[in-house]
């Protein structure tokens, strides 16, 4: 990930062997993970039976605040595609009840479609 995407804020899709380390104690017998992406030190993970949400805090980022969000309880989602001056994408996701979405933002050479794919085999 560019460090100005980052800086952006700006999504970028994260290395397998960044996952095994932060994910040992997480997944569960049979779960997979299917895409994820970091944004500067925080995390989204889409697995096969979850969208796993990984806040980094403190100035070292030891610290962790991981959630876990069963594909069951999105209500609805949207994706908007980069365009020829807005170069970015973005991924919303409500959960349960709250009014306000969950806003992810993809740079443009991640493929949006992918994660749009993953979360409507699984929530719908």
């Amino acid at each position: 990930m560019g460090l100005l995407s980052g800086l952006m804020g700006n999504a970028s899709e994260v290395d397998d062997s960044d996952l095994e380390k932060i994910l040992a104690n997480t997944l569960i017998d049979g779960e997979q993970v299917e895409k994820a992406y970091k944004v500067v030190r925080d995390m989204f993970i889409f697995t096969n039976k979850r969208l796993i949400l990984i806040d980094k805090q403190g100035m070292t980022g030891s610290k962790m605040e991981m959630v876990s969000i069963a594909y069951s309880k999105i209500t609805k989602f949207s994706k908007e595609s980069a365009g020829h001056f807005d170069l970015d994408a973005e991924l919303k996701i409500w959960v349960g009840s709250d009014p306000t979405p969950i806003c992810k933002e993809f740079k443009s050479g991640d493929n949006i479609n992918d994660v749009y794919r993953i979360i409507s085999q699984h929530a719908l």
